[in-house]
């Protein structure tokens, strides 16, 4: 049993390239994720990582470890995964990559992880294009059509995208009629942590070579933050509906110029094509798909 805890050890830090992550996935120090490790070289009698006090990569014969060592820990989990189907309880570790949107999913972790407390969710949040199979995810959350056919793929719904601001802003800076008329206001920005680019906002233009200037007030990378600028009244964003349903509802924000919004976007879960899937994947997909974005499920086709 030692060397299986020796196997997960090293493909968690695999995984983080970092001993104090890995340490915190597992539920145990660095310093004892760090002695396993040692342990583990000593035993095979080869160095697994590169370390130095910025990073951590793996040797070749790490490299090498890790596509073995995937395999069995991938043998034992199929054992436990048919063992659970008997049982009828799905269970295991499920490692997800979600974007950040938490407003629109993480009410339904909350209950996903009620209803399967078996199920130990282990959560990535982040807008980048992971490896699902080289960094070991079993399923991922993204926005836009998926490209890779080696990936099953199962459409969540649309949403669309809106500018609001507050009643309170657009009293003291006029309501903008047009998108031309942007340029007057203080508009706040989401940056692409991957790309470093800002996102464009989806304004119908009246000819291909049209652009409107849209003034760069506030940039950031967090939903959130530009909700709460807009709440205490510093100027217009663009946000999708679901992160602002409530403020809404409620009249705390207003929407502009939608006659105007032209885009809408989708999500999807993707998980690897080619093999049996696990209840506790299947369960988690079901769950979602009954969860995020409802309101489009007659739109939804399988995959």
């Amino acid at each position: 049993m030692d060397s299986l805890s020796g196997f997960m050890v090293f493909n968690r830090v695999a995984e983080t390239r970092s001993f104090v992550a890995a340490g915190q996935s597992l539920g145990i120090s660095a310093s004892a994720v760090g002695k396993r490790v040692a342990r583990l070289e000593e035993r095979l009698g080869v160095r697994l990582f590169h370390r130095s006090t910025r990073s951590i990569t793996l040797t070749a014969e790490g490299t090498l470890f890790l596509e073995r060592s995937r395999r069995i820990l991938a043998e034992i989990e199929a054992t436990e995964q048919e063992l659970s189907q008997a049982s009828g309880a799905p269970r295991g570790r499920l490692r997800v990559s979600l974007p950040q949107v938490t407003g629109l999913v993480m009410p339904a972790l909350a209950e996903f992880m009620a209803r399967y407390p078996e199920i130990e969710l282990d959560l990535d949040f982040s807008d980048r294009m992971v490896d699902i199979v080289g960094e070991g995810f079993d399923v991922v959350m993204r926005g836009g059509q998926p490209l890779d056919s080696r990936l099953n793929a199962k459409f969540l719904g649309h949403f669309q995208h809106h500018l609001v601001a507050s009643p309170e802003y657009l009293r003291k800076r006029g309501t903008p009629q047009h998108p031309r008329e942007l340029a007057g206001h203080s508009c706040l920005h989401y940056r692409f942590p991957s790309s470093g680019k800002l996102e464009t906002w989806p304004l119908r233009r009246e000819h291909p070579e049209q652009d409107y200037a849209i003034p760069i007030s506030m940039v950031c990378n967090h939903v959130e933050t530009r909700i709460c600028f807009a709440l205490n009244h510093r100027g217009i964003t663009c946000l999708p509906d679901f992160s602002v349903r409530k403020e809404l509802a409620a009249g705390s924000l207003v929407s502009v110029l939608d006659s105007f919004m032209e885009r809408r976007g989708s999500f999807y879960l993707l998980w690897p094509s080619g093999r049996q899937m696990p209840p506790k994947l299947r369960v988690f997909i079901d769950f979602m798909l009954e969860r995020v974005l409802p309101a489009t499920d007659l739109s939804r086709t399988g995959s």
